[in-house]
């Protein structure tokens, strides 16, 4: 069920799901605000939640059309490429083979079939992605979990266009994007730690910024840090 609050000049689309607690979003590349609410409560409710949150609303919309985007990936040899910050330069060679990325010091090897096009190696890609970013959670988990005193249910790594990460209190579920591979290793620590206080208290309160604050204290920076790179190019379809 959706339904859309019209405040003056602001737009804000609300989606019911069973969960417990309101939780705010805004989607790039504008900011266009969505509001997922508990399934009972009232859409006066949701208003005043919203109409309180405006402030903070204008601030991030005002970041989000503000932010750095990636030019469109083409796949073409010395295109660049970030792997954990650093940056390679494209090299694609064929083969009757199955793919294979590899990397050297300064270059990102990508083995296709020769009949591959563009979206094929980009889902070449976006796999191998996937999977370094799998490889790094499991120590980041054994570091933070017993600190934190919780455990994650399941970690799902995923393309995500308006989150760098998620999670679902309720099953203790959390989600990363793809895309932390291609940032410094600090900023996809400081995503795991953001996610995994959220078993601890779900909203972005006081409470949540003093657990924050106690356990990962620079975190802030981290956060302005992962904000202020470039984001993926996308054809965004709102």
């Amino acid at each position: 069920m959706r339904d859309v609050l019209d405040l003056g000049e602001l737009h804000a689309e609300v989606i019911r799901k069973a969960i417990k607690h309101v939780h705010l979003s805004l989607l790039p590349p504008a900011g266009k605000v969505r509001v997922a609410a508990p399934q009972g409560m009232p859409l006066d409710t949701i208003r005043l939640f919203v109409v309180s949150k405006l402030g903070w609303i204008r601030s991030q919309q005002r970041k989000l059309q503000a932010q750095e985007r990636e030019t469109p990936r083409e796949f073409l040899n010395k295109e660049s490429h970030y792997l954990w910050g650093k940056r390679y330069l494209l090299e694609i060679t064929h083969a009757d083979a199955a793919p294979v990325v590899s990397l050297s010091p300064r270059e990102l090897h990508l083995q296709v079939r020769p009949d591959a096009d563009e979206a094929r190696c980009e889902e070449v890609l976006e796999a191998w992605y996937r999977q370094q970013v799998r490889d790094a959670v499991p120590a980041l988990l054994d570091k933070w979990q017993p600190l934190l005193g919780v455990k994650a249910s399941r970690v799902f790594v995923q393309r995500m266009k308006t989150k760098w990460g998620s999670c679902t209190p309720e099953s203790g579920y959390i989600r990363l994007n793809t895309d932390l591979a291609k940032k410094p290793p600090e900023c996809l620590e400081y995503i795991v730690v953001h996610e995994l206080v959220h078993l601890l208290e779900p909203t972005h309160n006081a409470r949540f910024s003093a657990l924050m604050d106690l356990y990962l204290p620079h975190w802030q920076q981290l956060r302005r840090r992962l904000n202020s790179l470039p984001v993926r190019h996308e054809e965004w379809g709102y």
